[in-house]
């Protein structure tokens, strides 16, 4: 089989995974908290900075970050960050405002996480689960592709599987995939559908240009918020056999280090692209380029979060 074959069918289980995970995410935690509208980026920017998430803060080695979630990405913002803003300046803008969602969706996961670890234990000690913990469980390894029916007695070998599936992307890589699919935020699919990692849908999203027609009728799916496209992102990852060698390896780290690599990880991630092992290697320059590694020691405030809602988005003269 070819690469391009390969790609393709690749690209069309993930529309599969894409679709079953947009009908998750409709049921996904929307963090409570007071908006904040922006009219412009440099609004944007002040608002982080006001809350402590500062450049100067960042240099500093401070990697406490606010629950600030940008809510939309702005149509605007694909011309103003493509024509008015420097490539540096770009890039902070949108690492900054991705961060604090990408910390929000580990956290999500985290949680699934360690009710599962329980679980597992449980398990394993000989203990009976009981009738609700068995449907959780039920349903979650039915979400993540490790039973086919929803209904199943649980043994600890199936339930580790899912704890190799139910785990975070780092940051580094999550920040590098989405800075590379989306142009900085800035593409079309971007600012139409909070489009941040190419993900594919089938019948459903938005159309590409110059549609290939050995790929049929393939869509870029479109997301109702950022979050939700980070957390199918996530999803997909985590589901997906193409990306099988990507939780094997996670899985080792977990036994053999504390911290994940994302740098590392991205080695796993050749079929993500057709582009293969050259994808590999762009994803690590912009991790080294933009030390991205830094961003895997961030974590969540603990405060009410704050939702950064574009108020449509005007010139800086106006």
């Amino acid at each position: 089989m070819t690469l391009r074959v390969e790609m393709h069918r690749t690209r069309l289980l993930t529309a599969v995974m894409t679709i079953c995970a947009c009908a998750l995410l409709a049921c996904s935690p929307s963090p409570a908290g007071k908006e904040i509208p922006v009219h412009n980026y440099v609004e944007f920017e002040a608002a982080l900075d006001s809350l402590g998430f500062s450049m100067e803060a960042w240099h500093a080695g401070i990697r406490e970050v606010p629950r600030a979630y940008v809510i939309d990405i702005p149509a605007r913002w694909g011309e103003i960050g493509a024509k008015e803003v420097t490539v540096n300046r770009k890039k902070r803008i949108f690492y900054r405002a991705l961060l604090p969602l990408i910390l929000h969706a580990q956290e999500i996961l985290a949680e699934d996480r360690y009710r599962v670890t329980v679980l597992f234990e449980k398990i394993a000690a000989g203990q009976e689960l009981t009738a609700e913990e068995q449907t959780w469980l039920a349903e979650l390894a039915h979400r993540y592709k490790v039973v086919d029916q929803p209904h199943t007695e649980f043994t600890a070998e199936l339930v580790q599987e899912l704890l190799r599936r139910v785990d975070i992307v780092p940051a580094s890589l999550a920040l590098a995939q989405a800075a590379y699919e989306s142009g900085y935020g800035t593409s079309r699919f971007a600012g139409l559908g909070n489009a941040l990692y190419g993900q594919w849908a089938w019948g459903e999203g938005l159309k590409p240009d110059g549609q290939r027609e050995e790929h049929g009728d393939h869509r870029i799916a479109a997301f109702e918020t950022p979050l939700r496209s980070t957390l199918s992102y996530m999803h997909n990852l985590n589901t997906h056999q193409a990306y099988a060698p990507f939780r094997e390896l996670r899985a080792r780290m977990r036994v053999e280090r504390e911290d994940l690599d994302g740098y590392e990880l991205a080695a796993t991630l050749e079929k993500y692209s057709e582009r293969g092992q050259e994808y590999v290697n762009t994803l690590r320059g912009i991790m080294r380029v933009n030390q991205l590694v830094q961003a895997d020691a961030a974590y969540l405030r603990d405060m009410e979060p704050i939702h950064l809602v574009p108020a449509a988005w005007r010139d800086l003269g106006d």
